[in-house]
């Protein structure tokens, strides 16, 4: 993770469309450059908690995401989820590494054990969970790894910036 800069700020709240709450860092980059996933403190500055570590702001990743999404992809994956003991022993795994990176930015009691996307015992966001694998790194979060998979080469169709 890298801190965020003024240019990230500004970049990830044109890409949200609202100033970022509780951004504290790029976790991961395009290929372009440009913030695709910012790293949030488990406490909002008005106190909320915030149990979304990794906050995907890309708006071309977020929707072609959502567009897995409707297709049924996370139906898919809850699917495979209960029928394989081994998927489901590396999504906990995947959620353990999820509370062991925001318990580095503080704890948060209301949110003790509570990650994103379902881990680890469903399927329930595809966002999140791509923004932990990308944030993470291929092989730690299964199921984000196949969302940013299934997505393909986001940033080639249109790189960032360009209309």
């Amino acid at each position: 993770m890298t801190g965020l800069s003024e240019a990230d700020h500004e970049t990830v709240a044109a890409q949200l469309g609202r100033v970022p709450r509780g951004a504290i860092g790029v976790a991961h980059r395009c290929p372009c450059g440009a913030p695709d996933v910012v790293e949030t403190a488990p406490r909002l500055p008005d106190g909320t908690p915030f149990p979304t570590t990794f906050y995907l702001t890309c708006p071309r990743l977020a929707g072609l995401l959502s567009t897995e999404e409707s297709g049924g992809l996370m139906r898919d994956m809850s699917a495979r989820l209960e029928e394989d003991p081994e998927l489901a022993a590396r999504y906990e795994t995947a959620h353990q590494d999820y509370l062991e990176r925001r318990r580095k930015l503080g704890e948060v009691p209301e949110i003790d054990g509570v990650t994103a996307g379902g881990m680890p015992t469903r399927v329930k966001c595809l966002h999140a969970l791509a923004g932990h694998a990308l944030a993470a790194g291929p092989g730690v979060n299964p199921f984000g790894d196949e969302a940013v998979e299934a997505v393909g080469n986001w940033w080639e169709r249109n790189p960032c910036g360009e209309r």
